[in-house]
């Protein structure tokens, strides 16, 4: 983010101008400023607050092709279909200012993690995600899907093989699970990664699994058969904590039968509890 705590995006393109700013250090929230006629669009869910003057609309699909009262309803469809393969809401919620002066409306992600403001023109106008990365948008910004084409990522591929596409040139504030951290990598540089913790990368990195090699690493490691690996160029953002992953804590230690302790992949999950003394 720049120096400034309210961020303003002056280029004019397809998506709305807006103003933001991130607070919060663990569970963190996006205010955006909004412009007389300007709007956001957010996941269902995320919103917190709004002022008065900014109404608040369900819309079918992603609302980019709504604008300028262009798209139709068969655009509207294309997007909400979209939506439902990569496992979210048909819906989500359009927020515009119509009133006068400067508002505000704010979002907040469900999970401890980092927000991140992206502007996607910075990034070649695409940007590939995990499918529950997005929080909210300017007006504009395209919601896709983004299929893995290669037979083992297809095949294998779990977390990573529907992932969200996001298209537009205007700033886009997707959520991360626990700290973020941004590589870039350079032409042909390859990069291994848990398949849960990749929450992003440019469309120029090149995505496919690698099976772990190694009978023990594979039966005792406690990690999964395959991890994502990427090939440059291009920019990787990388999570600690992805949402399956603490989920996958939070019901191991709920109870008898709960789930397992460590090592989502393990084939030895189960024993792992006995032996940790969590049965």
């Amino acid at each position: 983010m720049p120096n400034s705590p309210w961020s303003h995006s002056r280029a004019a393109g397809v998506a709305d101008d807006i103003d933001f700013e991130i607070k919060g250090q663990e569970l963190q929230f996006v205010e955006i400023e909004l412009d007389p006629g300007e709007s956001a669009v957010a996941e269902a869910g995320a919103f917190v607050w709004k002022d008065a003057s900014v109404e608040m609309t369900t819309v079918f699909g992603d609302g980019s092709g709504s604008q300028s009262g262009g798209g139709g309803l068969m655009s509207a469809l294309v997007g909400a279909g979209k939506r439902l393969l990569t496992g979210e809401s048909l819906f989500t919620t359009l927020f515009t200012h119509r009133g006068s002066g400067k508002a505000r409306v704010a979002f907040a992600a469900p999970t401890p993690g980092a927000i991140l403001p992206l502007k996607l023109s910075d990034y070649g106008g695409t940007l590939i995600c995990q499918k529950d990365a997005f929080l909210a948008a300017a007006k504009g910004v395209s919601i896709g899907i983004a299929f893995q084409r290669r037979v083992m990522t297809g095949l294998f591929g779990g977390e990573g093989f529907i992932m969200q596409k996001l298209d537009g040139d205007g700033w886009v504030f997707v959520q991360m699970g626990g700290t973020v951290t941004e590589r870039t990598l350079g032409p042909g540089e390859v990069l291994h990664v848990d398949t849960g913790c990749l929450a992003a990368y440019t469309p120029s990195v090149e995505f496919d699994l690698e099976m772990v090699r190694g009978v023990k690493s594979i039966v005792f490691g406690g990690e999964g058969l395959f991890f994502a690996r990427l090939r440059g160029p291009g920019k990787v953002w990388i999570q600690s904590l992805p949402f399956s992953r603490l989920a996958g804590r939070v019901i191991a230690v709920a109870g008898p039968g709960g789930g397992q302790n460590r090592g989502e992949g393990s084939v030895l999950g189960g024993l792992g509890d006995l032996i940790g003394g969590n049965h």
